[in-house]
């Protein structure tokens, strides 16, 4: 039997967590599937599954060598796409992973316009707060707000956007506007803990910096739900230019603090480590590092 072909039966019936499972996704039968790991147990000389009647899990040697399948494979696919129309044309599928704020509102705007220049192209758009496991989940690009942990990962700055503290004229009105970022100790400090450092905001005076470990009545994982809630007068908040723009040309939030410079928030596109970018995923990131560029990046930042 093909040993790449084994391996690849081998990591659909480990994410699967069954043989019928991971047959199903290949369409083959169910033994043919039993075949293929039991060729490899053999060659290998040792067990990759715990199987029970009832279950089916990974031994430690399994649970290692699905790691390096899985790099395997993907060093395969992406040595055959080095040399297929894929490097040439975007064409098939497309993941993308985005935070729900920027991905409603500006990456989904860019997608429909990249889509319209591609027809063989389609895009799956996922929005969660946390992008997930890339390869697991076959995410080609996630889009990634502010610093970033995962070194295993390549990461390509987009654009980079200002921060505003801001709040309702309501809640300004009954709680005091603050003119120094100290004033924030003895205000309601709405924290999207998201973003990092989660509740520490940093700004630049005449004087240099000056970091204030903000507290207040209400946290969440995503913007909009703390933007609304200063809308209602919960508190101030600190965020990205883009995601308040409209509320405060509308009126409904007042920036404060305004001869302070907070540290800007940077837009990443980040993908597994590839020796070869397919088309539809190089075309994508410069197409959507033009777009962003025109619609929430800060002066002098491209």
């Amino acid at each position: 039997m093909d040993k790449l072909t084994s391996m690849n039966v081998f990591v659909r019936v480990a994410r699967a967590g069954s043989f019928a499972g991971g047959a199903r996704e290949l369409d083959i039968s169910r033994a043919m599937a039993t075949k293929h790991i039991m060729q490899l147990e053999n060659s290998l000389g040792t067990r990759l599954f715990n199987r029970t009647t009832r279950s089916l899990s990974l031994t430690d040697v399994g649970a290692s060598y699905l790691e390096r399948c899985q790099q395997v494979l993907l060093d395969v696919e992406e040595m055959e796409a080095a040399v297929t129309h894929l490097q040439t044309e975007p064409r098939g599928v497309l993941k993308i992973s985005a935070p729900p704020v920027i991905g409603a509102s500006h990456i989904t705007r860019a997608v429909a316009a990249f889509l319209k220049i591609y027809p063989d192209l389609t895009v799956d758009l996922i929005l969660q707060s946390n992008h997930g496991d890339l390869i697991d989940e076959g995410i080609d690009i996630a889009i990634c707000l502010g610093t970033l942990d995962d070194t295993s990962m390549v990461a390509r700055r987009l654009a980079s956007s200002s921060m505003v503290v801001c709040g309702s004229p309501a809640y300004l009105a009954r709680y005091g506007v603050p003119e120094i970022p100290e004033d924030l100790l003895a205000h309601s400090c709405l924290v999207n803990w998201a973003s990092s450092p989660r509740n520490k905001w940093q700004f630049k005076g005449e004087t240099g910096y000056t970091v204030i470990n903000v507290s207040g009545r209400m946290q969440a994982n995503v913007a909009d739900a703390i933007r609304i809630a200063a809308i209602d007068g919960l508190g101030l908040v600190m965020l990205a230019s883009y995601v308040v723009s409209r509320d405060i040309e509308k009126g409904k939030l007042k920036v404060v603090l305004e001869n302070y410079t907070l540290p800007p928030l940077d837009i990443n596109a980040v993908y597994p480590h590839r020796k070869y970018l397919s088309a539809k995923v190089r075309r994508f990131l410069d197409f959507l590092q033009d777009w962003l560029g025109t619609q929430v990046s800060m002066p002098g930042t491209e």
